[in-house]
């Protein structure tokens, strides 16, 4: 068998095998509003479910076949696979129906209670599928989602991952209640992240504020491609050739710190 062809029939099977597990979800979380996400189930039990949250204005336009229409690129949705195989049950949430227009940044929806309660729903629905516990985990614009409703939902869930932190301007996670947020919460970020709203060097107030989380840690991640526009998911901001390496390591932060 030909080198080609044998790549050709592994490129094939690795895609049944992700269109298997991979299913278009739809729920109704307000009157008059239903949420759309991706669902991706591992071969195993889950070890734990997680939520991922994109940045920029979180729109997906997730067609019926599973394929974003756009923010197809975004660190947490360019390797929600890679989060599956770690054992993970995964859930890509889109915006909401009422946001399909202008995305979940505008308007400081990413702090709001109906986004809370659009991600409650998806919860109990996770729930559902696996008696696991949940974690939040957001890319750049997507921690403020991850943490807002971190904080807003705190009795449902298990634990945060926030990687390339908003801590500048607009979505600062420093403006919001993180001492309430007691749960355990690991910091991803990329020492030549130069997106000027993801800084490591401005990264302490948020720190300082997750005083109540336990545990709270920091990795700091090097190396990997940096290309375009340094606060878009093909720079260090996004982790450009260094994806399996943050996995992995926020998947074994996960695991030690799961509830027993």
């Amino acid at each position: 068998m030909s080198r080609l062809l044998f790549a050709l029939l592994l490129a094939v099977s690795a895609n049944l095998v992700h269109a298997e597990a991979t299913s278009v979800e739809t729920l109704t979380t307000r009157p008059g509003v239903t949420e759309r996400f991706l669902l991706l189930k591992p071969d195993k039990p889950a070890i734990a479910s997680v939520i991922l949250f994109a940045g920029g204005d979180g729109n997906l336009r997730l067609g019926d076949d599973g394929r974003p229409g756009s923010n197809g690129n975004n660190f947490l949705v360019r390797t929600r696979a890679a989060w599956m195989a770690q054992g993970f049950q995964v859930a890509v949430v889109d915006a909401p129906s009422d946001r399909a227009s202008q995305g979940v940044t505008a308007g400081n929806f990413r702090s709001s209670s109906e986004h809370a309660a659009d991600i409650a729903a998806v919860i109990a629905f996770l729930k559902q599928q696996a008696a696991v516990p949940v974690w939040l985990v957001g890319t750049s614009r997507g921690t403020t989602s991850a943490a807002a409703v971190g904080i807003r939902l705190r009795d449902r869930i298990d634990g945060l991952v926030l990687t390339s932190t908003i801590n500048h301007d607009r979505g600062n996670l420093a403006d919001l209640d993180l001492a309430k947020l007691d749960k355990p919460v690991l910091l991803v970020q990329h020492k030549q992240d130069a997106c000027p709203e993801s800084r490591l060097d401005a990264l302490q107030p948020v720190l300082d504020k997750l005083s109540a989380a336990r545990p709270r840690e920091l990795v700091t991640v090097n190396g990997g491609n940096n290309r375009g526009d340094p606060c878009q998911a093909m720079a260090y901001h996004g982790y450009n050739g260094i994806e399996d390496q943050v996995i992995a390591q926020a998947a074994d932060w996960i695991r030690a710190h799961n509830p027993h």
